[in-house]
Parts: C-alpha cells; sequence; structure tokens
C-alpha cells in the first residue's frame, strides 16, 4: 500500500511529519508520497515557491527512505485537487495497487464538500489521521458515508485498491505553517518546530521576510 500525503508544506514541519511516520509504520505502508499543491482550493495560496517548498520537503525526508517527494502537482496547470491526483498515480501505478490518501480530522469533516469525493474513494481508501478521543464523524452524511465504508482492519485495505474508510490515531503535535511563519517574520527562531535542515534552508535563502500573516494552519 501507498500513502498520498498533499498539503502547501509551507513550510513542512512536525506537525505534517510525525502523523506520516505514525500511518506508515502503523498500516506498514509502502511509502508514503508528499505531493506539494501548487494552487489550494480549500486554504490561502503558498507564501514560498513551488521549488522552495520541494526543496524544503526534499531536505526533510532525506533521512526516511520511504518517504517521497512527489512534484506532480507542481508541474501540472491549474488548481489542485486531490481526485486529480490520485487519477495520475492510477495511470501509473495501475488500477490494483491499493492507495490510501492521509487526510487530517479537519479535512475530513469537509470531505463531502471536495471536488468529486465519491470518486476520491473509488480511486483510494482515506485514512483519517485523528488524536486518541477524537470525534470525527459528527456530520450525518459523513456517518452515513462512514456506514458504507467504514474499516478498522489495516487488512481489509490491503486487499482492495480504494473504497474504505479508516481512522488511525496518531500523535497531535498543535504546530501550524501560520505560527513559523509569524515567528519568521517577527526576527523569532522556528527551531524545534520543524527539522533542522528546513530552518536552515529558510535561515538561508531569507524565505519568509515579509511573509507571516497567513490566516490559516498548514
Amino acid at each position: 500500500m501507498i500513502g498520498v500525503f498533499g498539503g502547501t508544506f509551507d513550510p513542512i514541519h512536525f506537525g505534517h511529519l510525525r502523523p506520516a511516520l505514525e500511518c506508515l509504520q502503523g498500516l506498514d505502508l509502502e511509502q508514503v508520497r508528499f505531493i506539494p499543491l501548487k494552487v489550494p482550493v480549500h486554504r490561502p495560496q503558498p507564501c514560498a515557491s513551488p521549488l522552495a517548498r520541494l526543496a524544503m520537503l526534499e531536505a526533510a525526508i532525506a533521512g526516511e527512505p520511504r518517504f517521497m517527494a512527489d512534484a506532480r502537482e507542481l508541474e501540472r496547470p491549474g488548481r489542485s485537487y486531490s481526485y486529480d491526483t490520485l487519477a495520475s498515480l492510477r495511470a501509473e501505478l495501475g488500477a490494483q495497487r491499493p492507495l490510501c490518501l492521509l487526510v487530517g480530522a479537519d479535512a475530513f469533516a469537509g470531505f463531502l464538500r471536495w471536488h468529486r469525493p465519491r470518486q476520491i474513494l473509488e480511486l483510494a481508501h482515506l485514512v483519517v489521521m485523528r488524536r486518541p478521543g477524537h470525534q470525527a464523524l459528527v456530520d450525518p452524511e459523513l456517518q452515513a458515508l462512514y456506514a458504507r465504508h467504514g474499516s478498522e482492519a489495516r487488512a481489509e485495505l490491503a486487499r482492495a485498491p480504494g473504497g474504505r474508510i479508516l481512522f488511525q490515531e496518531v500523535t497531535q503535535i498543535d504546530i501550524s505553517a501560520t505560527r513559523i511563519r509569524r515567528l519568521l517574520a517577527a526576527g523569532q527562531s522556528p527551531r524545534y518546530l520543524l527539522p533542522e535542515p528546513v530552518r536552515a534552508y529558510i535561515a538561508r535563502t531569507r524565505l519568509y521576510e515579509g511573509c507571516g500573516m497567513g490566516e490559516l494552519p498548514a
């Protein structure tokens, strides 16, 4: 099984990396593909350029051989939709390889408002990363969706290319890219919030000077 983790990664930080590692290990994934979005649909546009965000991502995951940076969204024009990304991966990997789209609990809460959500479930499993005890099934429509597609077993995901929803408990680390950008704009250090190679890249390139006031965490 291959995990797919999309985001702006502006910049990537431990709040992205630790849950991804716990999914990698907990679900025994072959790899997790981190896919930086070029033109996000549901959040403000990134401060850093696509090439800078890709460079930070590659620096962050260099020590984990089962983490992979995938630049397909950065190379495609237009808005970045999960459906298009998964369709592209399906064309590359074949129809039968299990794919697991890793999403946070907050993102899952709005899943039915995504572009072609039911077709996304045809292309991949949905792995919802949540902190222990978090209730992610408040919306009645999501409850109905989970009643049809829910799974509690990793083995069930491995037997099919897609179509299941599984909740994976992960360590919730309260870090946001917005906070990191604001620290940098204020001349303060983001050390210990993100990998040291990423912090060094930001310092060397002075990447976020004048860009710290995004509204949404990432």
